[in-house]
């Protein structure tokens, strides 16, 4: 199953359910107004976008999927991480496993 947010207008943008081939979507908006509620509520919702992809996968006059409407799958994330190593918090945590730190 593929699902896209798309852009609507709102914060979160619009859950749709995407064809295999990538050509055609459904509004997913009857099982979940965006993917954070879908993901909060999955056991309610998937059954319901099974059915919708089930649905577009056999329907010929769906919309068709414009990927320049996409926006990031979680367009407003409810926690920020940060991936990167800086040097200062990588001598900390070697020292703290005893470990020394490499020549370059």
């Amino acid at each position: 199953m593929k699902l896209a947010s798309l852009r609507d207008g709102s914060r979160d943008g619009m859950l749709a359910v995407v064809s295999k081939n990538l050509d055609r979507c459904l509004s997913a908006g009857a099982a979940a107004p965006n993917l954070q509620s879908a993901l909060e509520n999955w056991n309610e919702v998937e059954p319901k976008l099974r059915g919708l992809e089930k649905e577009l996968n056999n329907c010929a006059d769906a919309e068709p999927f414009d990927e320049s409407r996409a926006l990031s799958p979680l367009p407003r994330a409810y926690q920020w991480a940060d991936g990167s190593s800086y040097l200062n918090h990588v001598e900390l945590v070697r020292r703290a496993r005893g470990s020394e730190m490499p020549p370059s």
